[in-house]
């Protein structure tokens, strides 16, 4: 293999690396779009991304300074060969662009662009983006530069479809989270806002004729004020974002206990292994079992003391919520009023991240729930 032939692959890695990487889809996309210029040995590269409204979302470019970008002004529009590539997904491949028919001139501090290779960014059926090269050095683009061309366009689409996929995530993320808070609103604090109220109510209503029973009616009010306190701070507790991509499960269910600990009377504590890195997807599904699981002990068994344990087991890791509260029994979870219990939901997101969940109960001596989840 020679020299050349090295340094070629060498590009192509590194805009394969970095779709795999854990780099923002722009910092990809220009990865890719500075390979394309040096591999195809041009003076310009650049590449766009439409925005639906006649622009473009991103525009990059490789081989201006940032005095030339200034001069050249705003971002092009979709219009002449720029938009015309945004509807056919066939390449484009001209010794001269200014002959062109679909050439239409650009601004006036625009440097000067002869022979150019376009490729649209292309996904199934849908064109994405476009990226293109111009003023090859030392001759004229290629057959084998389209085909060079053609396969860095295919890693941009895996970069743009990626990203896409992790914001629809991202929303239903935000969805179901909305859901939860919906529902933890419904079963617990309304309730004692409720109950809160009624009692604050009788209060005022012995005042005058039973100071004594007033009194003992207004220890009710403060009680139920502080516990409607403490189920909104662990609300506020379970909506606190956690970067998992950045500091991986354990730092996230560490920090999840030690807030708990804080805000209930009950002891929550942590304990782990030196544990593998999962699969984002993995992780965040084992970070939303336990979150349930730690509800669960703190709302409904009235636990005083709750483990939370992540360990290293063949092939994977396995998340343990163990808690002393006063269990239930397998006929009591087919109950109406077990749902809330969010069983259904843990057993699901251990399924669709691959792994397994296995709930132990004995009424009036706890419950433990595991999860298994599989290595990368």
């Amino acid at each position: 293999m020679g020299e050349c032939d090295r340094e070629e692959l060498r590009e192509v890695s590194a805009a394969v690396l970095a779709v795999t990487a854990h780099l923002s889809v722009r910092e990809v996309l220009q990865t890719i779009v500075a390979a394309a210029r040096r591999l195809l040995d041009a003076e310009y590269a650049a590449l766009g991304i439409p925005d639906g409204n006649g622009s473009f979302r991103e525009f990059l470019a490789d081989g201006l300074t940032g005095e030339q970008w200034r001069r050249i002004g705003p971002i092009p529009r979709q219009h002449g060969l720029l938009g015309a590539m945004l509807r056919d997904p066939s390449p484009v491949r001209s010794a001269d662009i200014r002959t062109h028919p679909r050439f239409e001139g650009w601004p006036a501090a625009h440097p000067e662009m002869v022979d150019f290779l376009g490729m649209p960014i292309v996904d199934g059926a849908e064109i994405l983006g476009e990226l293109f090269l111009a003023n090859k050095r030392g001759g004229a683009f290629d057959a084998g530069d389209e085909e060079l061309l053609k396969l860095l366009a295919a890693h941009a689409a895996i970069a743009i479809v990626n990203a896409r996929l992790y914001e629809r995530g991202r929303e239903l993320s935000i969805v179901e989270e909305r859901q939860r808070i919906a529902r933890e609103l419904h079963d617990a604090v309304t309730q004692k806002l409720f109950s809160l109220r009624l009692t604050a109510e009788a209060a005022a209503a012995l005042v005058e004729r039973d100071p004594a029973r007033a009194a003992a009616e207004l220890d009710v009010v403060r009680r139920l004020a502080a516990e409607a306190t403490a189920e909104l701070k662990s609300i506020v507790v379970g909506l606190r974002p956690i970067d998992l991509a950045g500091d991986g499960l354990a730092a996230a269910l560490r920090r999840q206990a030690e807030l708990l600990d804080r805000v209930h009377d009950a002891s929550v504590t942590f304990a782990e292994d030196p544990v593998p890195r999962l699969p984002t997807a993995r992780e965040e599904a084992a970070y939303r079992v336990a979150q349930e699981a730690l509800h669960n002990a703190l709302r409904h068994a009235a636990a005083t003391h709750i483990t939370v344990e992540l360990r290293r087991t063949p092939p994977g890791v396995t998340l343990t919520v163990t808690d002393d509260g006063r269990g239930f029994s397998a006929a009591e979870t087919a109950a109406p009023a077990r749902p809330r219990l969010g069983l259904a939901s843990m057993r699901e997101r251990a399924r669709a991240a691959g792994g397994r969940l296995l709930i132990r109960s004995t009424p009036g001596e706890g419950t433990v729930v595991t999860m298994e989840v599989p290595g990368a």
